[in-house]
């Protein structure tokens, strides 16, 4: 493995592992179930594909190029991040023992609805990851800086982009499952609530700070 290849795998793991909405969702989800975080887990996975087939293709310099294009979709966004952060504060106010919104979405009452739910969180996880701006000016910007002078840029731009994706694969499921094995202790009803209390109001700031710095750009 070449000099680069190894700076990038550094910087690429803590890109996937830093804190942030896709990172909350995951464990809001898999504090609801197992299924529930891992399919999360794999719809951030799949939201990471897209950026970095976009920066592959070079898509992603139109998206930063049109700015009305880019704005569209920072505020979709930053509202999508905010209804899961409210969604998530409401469902944490209710009682102890009562199913949570991640619960529902789970679908722990049959296997019809824990099929629905698994998608529901599978759409989340995507969701969440495809719609954040700031991924295709991140891949944009980072992956060329990896590509050696002289070296067809194709083959190893679509190495890095592999890269990322399978560090995602490693990452989030793991933090799902870890949530998991954590579950006793972690779905206690206070325990459950406060966690839930607090992803809520992370997703809420972060997508009330999205949508009100796309408007007032």
């Amino acid at each position: 493995m070449d000099a680069q290849l190894t700076a990038f795998l550094g910087v690429a793991a803590v890109m996937v592992a830093l804190p942030g909405a896709d990172f909350t969702v995951v464990v809001r989800n898999a504090l609801a179930s197992r299924s529930a975080g891992v399919a999360t887990a794999l719809g951030v996975a799949g939201g990471l594909l897209v950026h970095t087939a976009l920066a592959v293709a070079g898509l992603a310099a139109v998206l930063v190029a049109v700015p009305v294009l880019f704005r569209t979709v920072q505020l979709l966004g930053g509202a999508y991040v905010l209804y899961l952060g409210i969604s998530a504060l409401r469902a944490a106010r209710r009682r102890p023992g009562q199913p949570r919104g991640a619960e529902a979405a789970a679908g722990q009452d049959g296997g019809a609805h824990a099929t629905n739910g698994t998608r529901r969180a599978l759409r989340q996880g995507f969701l969440t990851n495809a719609l954040n701006p700031k991924a295709p000016v991140l891949f944009l910007s980072l992956l060329p800086q990896f590509v050696p002078s002289g070296a067809a840029p194709l083959p190893r731009t679509l190495l890095l982009a592999a890269i990322v994706v399978l560090l995602a694969l490693i990452w989030f499921p793991a933090v799902a499952l870890m949530v998991d094995r954590l579950g006793r202790w972690l779905r206690r009803p206070r325990t459950a609530r406060a966690i839930e209390g607090g992803s809520g109001a992370a997703l809420t700031v972060l997508g009330a700070v999205l949508v009100t710095g796309t408007l007032l750009h």
